[in-house]
């Protein structure tokens, strides 16, 4: 039976959040679990570069946080393999072989880039590896022959422009060498999590986040906090849930949701209060976040014991990469000396 390849991660700019959990990492374990694909996890620092090459200090410290997110959500190093994206040296010269095979044109039309331009306010001054990052990402999933990519469903136009790449490699030297991939997009209602300020999208530039790694006071605070229907002023005020952050998270989140509508009516008709709400809300997420911190508190003890598993990761991502750079080299011709 053909077994499928995943390939999935994320920048190191920060500690991964809720909406990363829900999103994605959550989704991950569930994959690596079942046991039908192989799975390769990338830090991806050297994309992290593309708008932090000034800041290097962010990069290298985010690497290491990001590691004890993935080890504590339960990525397990036994059956996936965690990798560093600038320890894979193969990806380099992949990248150089595709930006030839891409116009420029067709970069500055990716919708994805356009929107993370805009939101960077990079103006004039777009770095060029920013430009260009979606070559860099399909020379990380091709490296891998990766045919699943889970993504949100902003990405698709990566996964587009991925796929075009492949054809276009492949037809260009008249062999099937590259794998086409597909998008694995999140199941409906767990796409992107709003921020605790009601804020369309839960960022770390915004901070607006409930981190992984935040202490159980933190996060009690910050859902004490969080925006919820500003007209609900008095108990007895009938309470809007339409864009109401707190129950946003609990129809994510919350698993009793007899509870949930329970609540969502007294809500509307009036007689139940925020505080309550959102000490609910508090009780549900601890108990998701408790085994999270638990585990994150083990790893924290060894650092260099989380090296190692990143170095073994990368090691033998390595061997699959360079296999494919050799099958690549063949079908452009530039085997010179084999």
């Amino acid at each position: 039976m053909k077994t499928n390849t995943i390939l999935t991660g994320d920048r190191p700019t920060g500690k991964l959040h809720i909406g990363h959990y829900l999103g994605s990492l959550k989704n991950r374990v569930k994959l690596q679990n079942e046991g039908k694909y192989k799975m390769f996890i990338m830090i991806a620092d050297m994309q992290a570069f593309t708008d932090n090459a000034r800041n290097p200090e962010k990069v290298r410290n985010s690497l290491i946080q990001v590691a004890l997110d993935y080890l504590s959500v339960g990525i397990d190093p036994s059956k996936t393999n965690i990798l560093v994206q600038s320890q894979i040296p193969a990806l380099n010269e992949l990248t150089m072989y595709y930006l030839d095979l891409v116009s420029v044109s067709r970069l500055e039309r990716n919708p994805t880039v356009k929107s993370e331009i805009r939101q960077k306010s990079f103006g004039e001054s777009i770095p060029a590896g920013f430009l260009t990052y979606p070559v860099s990402q399909t020379a990380d999933i091709t490296a891998f022959k990766a045919d699943t990519v889970p993504v949100g469903d902003d990405q698709e136009p990566m996964m587009e422009q991925a796929r075009e790449i492949v054809r276009t490699f492949n037809n260009t030297y008249n062999v099937d060498t590259l794998v086409e991939p597909e998008g694995y997009f999140p199941p409906k209602g767990q796409g992107r999590l709003p921020g605790i300020d009601g804020n369309a999208k839960m960022s770390k530039s915004l901070g607006n986040c409930i981190y992984l790694s935040d202490p159980a006071d933190v996060v009690t605070k910050k859902i004490m906090s969080m925006y919820t229907d500003p007209d609900h002023i008095h108990v007895e005020d009938p309470g809007k849930i339409e864009g109401n952050t707190v129950f946003t998270y609990l129809d994510a989140f919350g698993t009793d949701k007899e509870k949930i509508a329970e609540l969502k009516a007294q809500y509307q008709a009036g007689g139940l209060g925020d505080v309550k709400v959102k000490r609910y809300l508090n009780d549900v997420l601890q108990e998701i976040l408790e085994p999270i911190r638990n585990r994150r508190a083990e790893y924290e003890k060894d650092i260099p014991g989380v090296y190692d598993i990143l170095k073994k990761g990368s090691d033998n991502a390595n061997i699959v990469a360079n296999q494919t750079l050799t099958e690549v080299r063949k079908a452009i011709g530039v085997n010179y000396f084999d």
